[in-house]
């Protein structure tokens, strides 16, 4: 049977004008790349998720622009929040086309449940109780689904210190969630620049490269990577087996200003 296809693309920090640069490098630029790339490689997605950090000066010039980007494609988006991002604003500007910040999509086997992990103000993240609530809730009105949830902070270390100041404060409830509720197969994350996949019980949880400059792995402190831009695959099917991989652009980040201590 056919599997549902999933692109996730994630920490797009998009600046508020089109020629800006963020580190040394026209974050905007990467994006489209990495979007064609996705597209030319696996030729159509049922879905793609974009967890977080979309801007990295939230306006609404930056959020109508990755709206028009989206919308050129033949292909639904979910936008959630990131600590960098205005979630109100998101919620005014990404709600046109196929672009949305829906909070759950039901399909035939699976659902996507997106989380807002923000704090507002602060880098860390935290699952409010009402988003716990509504996970739940979720959960408990459709049992034969399985489901993917989709969050922005991380809930399982990285190794990083720096990195792993910033999981999301309550994780233990959410795996908690996962424990109580196994057809929870998939969490998927943003914000810490680099891949993850590793199992906690039957639940596997898995980071994605951002659209423009990664962090370095297992770093103490802040450390930029030479890795390229790139973007998660995911093929969910019918009997919850997941596939998935990363994909990254050719060659490395024009620019990236290495020496940077702090973004």
């Amino acid at each position: 049977m056919k599997p549902l296809s999933l692109l996730q693309l994630t920490d797009l920090h998009i600046m508020p004008g089109l020629d800006d640069t963020f580190l040394g490098i026209n974050t905007e630029v990467y994006f489209q790349a990495v979007l064609a790339q996705a597209f030319a490689e696996h030729g159509q997605f049922d879905l793609i998720i974009v967890t977080g950090d979309l801007t990295q000066e939230p306006c609404a010039a930056s959020y109508q622009r990755i709206q028009q980007i989206l919308n050129a494609f033949p292909t639904p988006s979910i936008c959630l929040p990131g600590n960098h991002d205005d979630f109100g604003l998101m919620q005014q500007v990404l709600n046109a086309g196929q672009v949305s910040c829906r909070r759950q999509m039901v399909f035939e086997h699976w659902q996507l449940v997106c989380l807002n992990s923000q704090i507002p103000g602060a880098p860390g993240g935290r699952l409010a109780e009402q988003e716990l609530m509504f996970l739940e809730e979720c959960l408990r009105d459709l049992p034969d689904h399985k489901a993917l949830v989709a969050v922005h902070h991380h809930c399982v270390p990285t190794q990083s210190a720096w990195l792993d100041t910033m999981l999301i404060e309550n994780s233990p409830e959410l795996l908690a969630m996962c424990a109580k509720y196994p057809q929870i197969k998939v969490i998927t994350n943003g914000h810490i620049h680099q891949v993850m996949d590793v199992m906690q019980g039957d639940t596997r949880i898995l980071g994605t490269p951002s659209t423009c400059f990664q962090f370095t792995p297992e770093s103490a402190s802040f450390s930029l990577d030479t890795s390229s831009p790139g973007y998660r695959w995911l093929n969910l099917y019918a009997d919850g087996r997941v596939d998935t991989g990363v994909s990254r652009l050719p060659g490395s980040l024009s620019g990236l200003e290495m020496a940077t201590r702090s973004y």
